[in-house]
């Protein structure tokens, strides 16, 4: 987008606190990057490059915005939200007020959550298990999956299980649940230890989450999960490895799976493969068998997508339950070393 087509309503938040930035001293601006992480100094840098010529009236509102926001925060510090609503009616009207406070719960909870991503995870452990399973729930779906991983590890088992199924099971969220994970965020960010929550978790957050679990975790919580919902399981199995994961497998795994495989599933599965997939794969066949599946590949008119993807699930089957069965190994499982 041009500058000259930018509108105030339009802008980013990370726009904003580049256009804020311009705006300020070079020395204060300087201060203000020290107190940010290498990622969010790069991003705000790459905005500042693209801001060039500004009209005057987005740099002013930009500003108001900025103090009324800090206003706010003041409001807030001294008596809650509540409060500082209260205040900001006399000044902006009602709408607006609304408008500030509720941007200032999200940059709230936004930064309760960014203290939490860097929380230890047995002390973060030990302050959610206090709290209902739902809301754990919800708090770990805003987490890195190896950090939650490492978070439900210290979990006592039945709790373990719990959480890891309600993530499973998350939908829309309801504006109380939303409050009360707000409190208990806030709460864990006092105690010093985005971001649109209306929707989180599901099937795929738990299959990276067990990803990076060790393989008798994933095991005892797949089978917990199995126990109350089995199509639910199946789903997070088959999504805790994608057939594109198969170039993780080593020479030897993948030619116990090939023996189990249908010829005409692998060239079904190796339609829309990359180069290095079919290397891959290749490289452990036979050449006559090689041959095979490639003059297949070649003569192989258009098919539908839902039978290419079918013929990867079918194949990710088979590698589930060599796995389970202990005979391959799929690389970067768990954080334990293998040696093979």
């Amino acid at each position: 987008m041009k500058n000259e087509q930018l509108t105030f309503e339009k802008l980013t938040g990370r726009q904003k606190a580049a256009i804020l930035l311009m705006s300020l001293d070079v020395d204060v601006s300087a201060k203000v990057f020290k107190e940010l992480d290498m990622k969010e100094v790069e991003q705000i840098a790459v905005e500042i490059t693209n801001l060039k010529d500004l009209p005057q009236n987005i740099v002013e509102s930009v500003i108001e915005e900025f103090y009324q926001l800090m206003t706010a925060q003041n409001y807030l510090v001294e008596g809650g939200f509540d409060y500082a609503q209260i205040l900001l009616e006399k000044s902006y009207g009602i709408e607006r007020a609304r408008e500030i406070v509720e941007k200032i719960r999200v940059l709230t909870t936004v930064r309760g959550f960014n203290i939490l991503k860097k929380a230890d995870p047995q002390q973060l452990a030990n302050f959610l298990t206090k709290e209902h399973p739902q809301t754990v729930a919800l708090i770990l779906s805003h987490l890195p999956p190896d950090q939650s991983a490492d978070v439900i590890a210290e979990f006592p088992d039945n709790l373990r299980s719990e959480v890891v199924f309600r993530i499973a099971k998350l939908g829309k969220v309801s504006p109380q649940l939303l409050s009360q994970v707000e409190h208990v965020v806030d709460q864990i960010a006092e105690a010093t230890l985005s971001q649109n929550l209306s929707v989180a978790g599901g099937a795929q957050l738990v299959a990276n989450i067990l990803n990076k679990s060790k393989n008798a975790t994933a095991k005892a919580m797949l089978e917990s999960i199995e126990d109350k919902d089995y199509n639910l399981s199946i789903e997070i199995k088959r999504l805790m490895f994608l057939f594109e994961d198969i170039i993780t497998i080593d020479d030897k795994g993948i030619q116990r799976i090939l023996r189990d495989v249908d010829k005409k599933d692998l060239a079904l599965a190796l339609k829309v493969s990359d180069d290095k997939i079919k290397t891959k794969i290749f490289k452990c066949m036979s050449e006559r068998a090689a041959a095979v599946v490639k003059e297949e590949l070649e003569f192989m008119g258009p098919v539908k997508l839902k039978e290419v993807e079918a013929a990867q699930m079918r194949i990710v089957d088979i590698i589930k339950k060599l796995e389970e069965q202990e005979e391959i190994v799929i690389g970067g499982r768990g954080k334990e070393d293998v040696f093979v």
